[in-house]
């Protein structure tokens, strides 16, 4: 039987949602071990993320967005990641 460990990478909005298109995203990293901070883009760009996370052995299984205001900007992204346990 598979054993799994899960952690989660959360992407969100650092800014403000006024006219700026290009806000800040800051990436932070949830597992068993603690939270790490892995940076801040000036633009949403979560694949340069999701790709370190898949270099240590993590896949992204779930993906939850947060819409908010109105017209509708994207706030937050969360991917729920696994990686078997040896």
């Amino acid at each position: 039987m598979a054993r799994w460990e899960y952690a989660r990478l959360e992407y969100r909005a650092a800014g403000t949602f006024g006219s700026d298109q290009s806000m800040d995203w800051t990436a932070t990293f949830h597992h068993a071990g603690g939270v790490h901070r892995w940076g801040t883009d000036e633009r949403y760009d979560d694949l340069s993320h999701l790709n370190r996370a898949g270099a240590d052995g993590w896949e992204a299984w779930h993906r939850n967005v947060l819409h908010i205001g109105q017209p509708q900007r994207m706030h937050a992204v969360t991917y729920s990641l696994r990686r078997q346990v040896a």
